[in-house]
């Protein structure tokens, strides 16, 4: 099936929005296609400012109407506790408040944009999808990630090439209570990091420390400024630790 056959079969949707080329992409596809479209952005503790302002370009840019629905993550104790299934209890309650808000506006099909390069079978927030009925049309109709930048790019669609960002949560390792003040202290960090130019990264918890996993090709220019960073990163931990085994 192609994108736009899907969209002739429901010709109204609305549209997980996080501010991510895959959703950005679909949330386009859906405006050509479709008779009707709405896209829904969840503000809660673990999004960063920059993804909302991104979903607020994304959607004047495509001319699609925007609703930002509020989401107190850390109400619930399953996620506040951050078991290894943190993240299916987090999905239930976006895509709870999405599709309460949704139906409201008169939307009964609900779509997100996992695509066909994503591993699922080890995601415990695809249950949650599954059980709400979300659909993923980029999956569905077999769209991986290569693909989708490269048709993002041509449609000036200006994440083309934002490097993927997985929420804040997924800086604190599992087992550790997450806290609105461990969030601001990672997303302060990163905010730092992004004032340097650096791009694909991650601020990770390690105990009181900062553990920095920083894309290889960008390594060198972070020892080059190590002393300048470090010392504007421990303002936020303890001490800074640069990952070397892994790439990001």
């Amino acid at each position: 099936m192609e994108l736009k056959e899907f969209f002739e079969e429901y010709p109204a949707v609305a549209v997980a929005c996080s501010g991510g080329v895959d959703s950005a992409f679909l949330l386009y596809q859906a405006k050509r296609y479709c008779e009707a479209v709405r896209a829904y952005f969840v503000q809660s503790e673990f999004q960063p400012q920059f993804e909302r302002e991104d979903a607020e370009k994304l959607c004047e840019q495509f001319g699609v109407p925007l609703t930002v629905v509020d989401v107190v993550a850390l109400s619930d104790e399953r996620i506040r506790s951050n078991p290894a299934d943190r993240c299916y209890y987090c999905k239930k309650k976006i895509f709870e408040a999405i599709r309460q808000s949704a139906q409201t506006d008169g939307f009964s099909i609900l779509l997100e944009g996992t695509n066909a390069s994503d591993e699922i079978s080890d995601r415990p927030g695809v249950r949650a999808l599954l059980e709400y009925g979300v659909r993923s049309p980029l999956r569905e109709c077999n769209y991986n990630k290569e693909r989708i930048r490269r048709e993002a790019k041509e449609a000036g669609i200006f994440v083309h090439d934002k490097p993927s960002y997985a929420c804040l949560a997924t800086r604190i390792p599992s087992g550790r209570e997450i806290t609105g003040e461990l969030l601001s202290r990672v997303e302060q960090a990163e905010n730092l990091l992004f004032s340097y130019g650096f791009t694909d990264f991650r601020v990770r918890i390690y105990h009181g420390a900062a553990r920095l996993q920083i894309k290889k090709e960008e390594i060198p220019e972070f020892l080059a400024k190590r002393e300048e960073i470090t010392g504007g990163l421990l303002m936020y931990f303890e001490d800074v630790f640069l990952d070397c085994r892994v790439s990001r």
